[in-house]
């Protein structure tokens, strides 16, 4: 088996692991967001990312060292920003669901995370035939994106109709906040983008190529849970939620945010790992790919656990149609990673 299909084929599993990994929270519903978003973030930006950089990583200070403080700081300015994003991201799934918020938030990831990419690594191949394929990838992930935002519409229309619900937040609202993600959703693909001396130097230090992104990926993700456990402490604070971690029968939810966690860690690191058998344009087509992916993972997701329930047949048709074209544009970025 070449790089090329080994990277292609840990893409598809990261993201279907990817688009799993807010199932859990169906089973938290004793908790408030902010209880499981808080315990989340510890385990998938605190605990594993330490540990699993600390075991495959020899010499980590050294790495850091000759790196640099402001490369570092680089890097975990990225980390900061996606990690706003993913408080954006828990709360617009919440208002609009798993389908439709992975829906927008990747695609606009998609773009922003591999054309940047391109721009900055390969900009004298933007009309290469592998340029091309990129964009025309990405051109029918943004199609297949605002197809999912009109679904989604008509589905909340639907659902107003049938059962108004107070005290959720509006259809308008969490569009706002799916877009607001998206837009800082790549910054995670830049940290590692922005973070190759990292590898590099990694790698010199006697790091297998294989775990080499954990070098980056430890600032990216000890910056993005600043935010996160900002805004958790926050909301503990304001909602008197808190106590909630004490409730009795919420023992086993410690243990669904703990999978939760190891879902989005490990869909993360296999990214890494795919990206980096995709050779030089690994982060500019694995990151378009891989959102492609997670979405339609994440629409049959959504049909499983019945978030179209109700809503009739006209708007999961156009789902329907939302996926087929990123089906499509998986097949175009799938044929364009073999162009370059």
């Amino acid at each position: 088996m070449g790089d090329t299909t080994a990277g292609l084929l840990l893409l598809l599993l990261a993201g279907v692991t990817n688009a799993s990994f807010t199932l859990p929270m169906k089973f938290t519903r004793r908790w408030a967001w902010e209880n499981t978003w808080l315990v989340w973030t510890v385990f998938a930006l605190l605990v594993l990312p330490f540990g699993m950089t600390l075991l495959t990583i020899p010499h980590l200070g050294e790495v850091y060292a000759e790196a640099g403080p402001v490369l570092i700081l680089t890097v975990a300015a990225f980390g900061a920003g996606w990690g706003i994003a993913q408080v954006l991201f828990g709360l617009a799934v919440e208002a609009i669901g798993i389908a439709l918020t992975f829906s927008i938030v990747l695609g606009m990831s998609a773009a922003i995370g591999s054309m940047i990419p391109l721009l900055r690594l390969h900009p004298e191949k933007i009309f290469s035939k592998g340029g091309l394929g990129l964009m025309l990838g990405v051109l029918l992930v943004l199609v297949g994106v605002v197809i999912c935002a009109i679904a989604g519409r008509l589905r909340e229309a639907a659902h107003a109709k049938s059962a108004p619900q107070q005290g959720k937040r509006s259809y308008t609202e969490g569009l706002l906040l799916a877009i607001g993600c998206g837009l800082g959703a790549a910054m995670v693909n830049l940290g590692l983008v922005f973070g190759a001396p990292l590898l590099a130097s990694a790698q010199r230090l006697g790091a297998a190529p294989l775990w080499a992104p954990n070098a980056a990926w430890l600032p990216v993700m000890v910056a993005g849970a600043i935010p996160n456990l900002a805004y958790c402490l926050y909301l503990l604070n304001k909602n008197r939620t808190a106590s909630r971690f004490s409730d009795s029968g919420t023992g086993r939810y410690w243990f669904y945010a703990f999978v939760m966690a190891l879902f989005w860690f490990g869909s993360t690191s296999l990214y890494g790992i795919a990206s980096g058998k995709l050779g030089s344009w690994g982060t500019i087509l694995g990151w378009p790919l891989f959102m492609s992916l997670i979405v339609i993972t994440a629409s049959v997701l959504g049909v499983i656990t019945g978030e179209w329930k109700g809503s009739g047949k006209r708007p999961l048709q156009v789902q329907m149609a939302a996926v087929a074209v990123l089906v499509l544009a998986v097949f175009v970025l799938s044929a364009a990673s073999r162009w370059v």
